[in-house]
């Protein structure tokens, strides 16, 4: 059916007089009639990217302006079939800890026309009771920050819904995914150490369901291993500032002494570690023993702090996740994608550190 002109109302006083008799809100049919254009025109006019002349645009915006006129996103959705709504699933704690995460993402996806729905869990194992709340949701697709399982990745692609994992990776199926690399990133710091001349090492590490932790945990213990130097001892975690002290006395308790080196799965478990260290035990740091943390939260960098620890790209990882998921949901039919991001390392005043090798 072709849309044709809607004739100018006599005033904005009998458009909204009508909308008061009938209590309803302002439709764009109100705004097409204020402006002397078609609704399609006023469609037109509110989609990103949309061809429309740029004097009808001024009139229409003139228009809605004028009415109070807000774009009904649920009205459009179903002419468009598009919510143009991302399903963002991560957990408590980085929503606690990573702020920037959750911003850039929200900012990514914003100057894409998209908007994010958050969805969290406390443990990644829990990942199943959260898609049930997701899938009761009409979005485009879907960041997740979790190890998921077969049968999860199985629902996203029967429902046809595209997601990219966030941080996160699957060793033995292949999906879109954007990470860090967390092995080679350990690595690198326990090289660092060890070329400072460290040879005691104990891990606070995250929780045993987090693929991240598990990346960190091997890289540090396998460079150990290579450089012929005994295992850490490992303490578990829960990634917040309590787990990282509480797990600084148990090192002191199952080592009898401070170790040269403690390295935490991320920095609040680090600062936690650090300030149990320093005011509990007297130690000090780096000059008695060092500590490391991981991802380069903001508190990282105070100068009560000043922590070494590497930092991960966040405004890059973000962008492509959202370029990777648009890409997507324009064409789902196309090979699983993984782009690797290097962390940066952090040469804060907590450790002491030998030239890389």
């Amino acid at each position: 059916m072709t849309s044709t002109a809607i004739p100018v109302s006599n005033s904005i006083a009998d458009i909204k007089a009508l909308i008061r008799r009938e209590s309803r809100r302002v439709t764009s049919y109100d705004v097409a009639s204020l402006a002397g254009v078609s609704q399609s025109a006023v469609s037109r006019c509110f989609k990103p990217g949309a061809s429309v002349s740029k004097a009808t645009y001024a009139r229409v915006m003139k228009a809605a302006q004028e009415l109070d006129y807000t774009p009904n996103a649920a009205a459009r959705s179903l002419i468009t079939r598009r919510s143009n709504l991302v399903a963002v699933l991560v957990s408590e704690s980085a929503v606690s800890f990573y702020p920037d995460v959750l911003n850039e993402l929200t900012r990514q996806f914003a100057e894409r026309g998209m908007r994010i729905v958050l969805f969290t869990f406390v443990h990644e194992s829990q990942l199943d009771s959260t898609l049930a709340d997701v899938w009761q949701h009409q979005i485009d697709g879907a960041v997740v920050s979790a190890r998921m399982l077969p049968s999860q990745i199985a629902e996203f692609e029967r429902r046809g819904v595209p997601f990219v994992l966030f941080n996160r990776h699957l060793r033995d199926q292949s999906v879109n995914a954007i990470v860090c690399d967390q092995v080679e990133a350990a690595r690198t710091m326990a090289s660092r150490l060890a070329a400072a001349g460290h040879k005691r090492f104990a891990i606070i590490d995250g929780p045993a369901d987090s693929t991240i932790a598990q990346d960190r945990r091997r890289g540090i213990s396998e460079r150990l291993a290579e450089l012929g130097l005994p295992a850490p001892v490992v303490v578990s975690g829960g990634l917040d500032y309590t787990s990282g002290a509480r797990g600084m006395r148990e090192v002191i308790e199952r080592c009898g002494m401070p170790p040269d080196a403690v390295m935490c799965g991320n920095d609040m478990m680090a600062i936690g570690c650090l300030d149990t260290a320093r005011h509990e035990f007297k130690i000090s740091v780096p000059h008695q023993m060092s500590i490391t943390g991981f991802d380069g939260i903001a508190q990282s960098s105070w100068l009560c702090y000043n922590l070494t620890t590497l930092r991960q790209p966040v405004q890059s990882m973000a962008v492509a996740a959202a370029d990777m998921l648009v890409g997507l949901a324009r064409q789902l039919e196309r090979a699983p994608e993984r782009r690797v991001f290097s962390a940066v390392f952090v040469d804060g005043a907590t450790a002491r550190l030998g030239p890389a090798f």
